[in-house]
């Protein structure tokens, strides 16, 4: 649940309730219209490549082919140090490519659109392209 709270200026404080009333309904549909627009930026942010990608079939994916098994064994751990943002995988396209590698050097035997899907929920959870940087 989202709670927004709309403060008018001390000047807007001191008229009648209705008009006090209307004044901060229209500030609230236009704080609306912002949050709107802006969860639409943020949401069209992330890379083109991914857009139209199946996360919920990437996630299927990357449990059933325990990637984060294989990725401890690598790497150690947790095997989260492999998802290094700064490290080799620097873009969209570097990010599919791995996995198409991970695809076929496993003999996964994956669709493009699987390869696309899993890269999708990597993107979305580990790497965050055209997003701000995690702190």
């Amino acid at each position: 649940m989202i709670r927004l709270t709309v403060r008018l200026p001390a000047r807007d404080r001191t008229r009648t309730c209705v008009r006090s009333g209307v004044r901060a309904t229209r500030v609230l549909f236009g704080a609306l219209a912002l949050l709107g627009w802006a969860s639409a930026a943020c949401a069209a942010e992330g890379p083109a490549l991914f857009r139209d990608a199946d996360l919920r079939l990437g996630e299927k994916l990357i449990a059933e082919h325990q990637c984060a098994a294989c990725h401890a064994r690598r790497v150690g751990g947790d095997g989260s140090a492999i998802y290094r943002p700064t490290g080799r995988i620097n873009s969209p396209a570097a990010l599919q490519a791995m996995v198409e590698m991970c695809n076929t050097e496993l003999k996964l035997q994956l669709f493009p659109e699987e390869v696309l899907a899993m890269a999708a929920v990597l993107q979305r959870d580990h790497y965050r392209f055209g997003a701000a940087p995690r702190r």
